[in-house]
């Protein structure tokens, strides 16, 4: 947290000064109490202590003093707000080895629903794109708002020979660059969400699409799916397609982006849930005034309820 003003906060000194004196009257009191000889006669018409709880209402009051002190100093704190405009590009990994079943009812299967339930969540002002690749990438879907269309797009889906993940990032990068910008605004954050369960078999080398991305300033989040258990059924034979995380995480960080695991459609989906809160929001630096203002002028008012219920006069 910082302050706009933050030589105000030197007034919580005078608050400090304040509660030390409340403490040394408190101590000086019994003193005071002795002085009066006739000890039945002071039982009878002094008003009985109540204890604990003649602090409360002090207390209460020097809390509110101390939060209406810091918002006069005009607190500022990051917060989560929600983005206006994004582009997200979805690039999905069609090989064959999505076929494999380590991942009910296979990793194509659920990889497609969690997509759809990604893309379904995002915001409405947000242009989505569809990346599919297999021996090539192509942008099934250019950026657009109409969302759905993009889910329709991924229920087409098919499968095919080959992953080309190179290709997959620099076809994401061509679909961004299709987005028009809006005048007088910046460019609106885009980010790549690249899903695959295989290492780069075809096209360029994975290197020359981080450069790429890297140039764009566009991060590229990856999600290694599947076990490292999974085979797939070629001709009667069981080819084992075990997940190349390393070298999906490798382009995750040198893009900027973040890298996933999910050996399940659950964990998929909680990663896309995770990837989904960070492009949605943005974080600003916002002034918090009212919220502590809030708190202050509650601690007063249980001040005044509490010192009502428990003495007969206001603290």
């Amino acid at each position: 947290m910082s302050f706009l003003a933050a030589e105000r906060l030197l007034l919580l000194l005078l608050v400090g000064a304040l509660a030390a004196a409340y403490v040394l009257l408190q101590r000086r009191r019994p003193r005071y109490a002795v002085r009066f000889t006739e000890l039945d006669l002071l039982a009878s018409v002094a008003p009985k202590v109540p204890g604990w709880r003649r602090h409360v209402s002090a207390g209460l009051l020097l809390l509110s003093l101390v939060a209406l002190t810091t918002a006069f100093a005009r607190p500022q704190a990051d917060r989560q707000v929600p983005r206006e405009r994004a582009t997200v590009v979805v690039a999905l990994d069609v090989s064959l080895s999505m076929q494999a079943t380590d991942v009910s009812p296979d990793r194509f299967t659920a990889a497609k629903q969690a997509a759809r339930e990604f893309i379904r969540g995002l915001p409405d002002r947000f242009n989505v794109s569809l990346v599919a690749f297999s021996a090539t990438a192509s942008v099934v879907m250019p950026p657009t708002q109409d969302h759905l269309a993009v889910e329709r797009a991924v229920d087409g889906l098919a499968l095919g020979q080959g992953t080309a993940i190179g290709e997959a990032v620099v076809a994401s990068l061509e679909a961004l660059r299709s987005v028009p910008g809006e005048q007088g605004l910046p460019p609106p954050p885009a980010r790549i969400v690249l899903l695959s369960d295989g290492a780069n078999t075809s096209g360029r080398p994975v290197e020359l699409a981080q450069q790429a991305a890297r140039a764009a300033g566009v991060p590229v989040s990856t999600i290694a799916y599947g076990t490292q258990d999974g085979v797939v059924d070629v001709e009667g034979q069981l080819i084992p397609v075990p997940v190349d995380r390393p070298a999906l995480a490798a382009l995750g960080q040198a893009t900027g982006g973040e890298a996933y695991q999910a050996e399940s459609g659950d964990e998929l989906q909680q990663v896309y849930d995770d990837i989904g809160s960070q492009v949605g929001t943005t974080t600003e630096r916002q002034e918090v005034t009212a919220v502590l203002t809030g708190l202050g002028l509650a601690a007063a008012l249980a001040a005044a309820v509490t010192s009502l219920l428990w003495s007969p006069r206001l603290l």
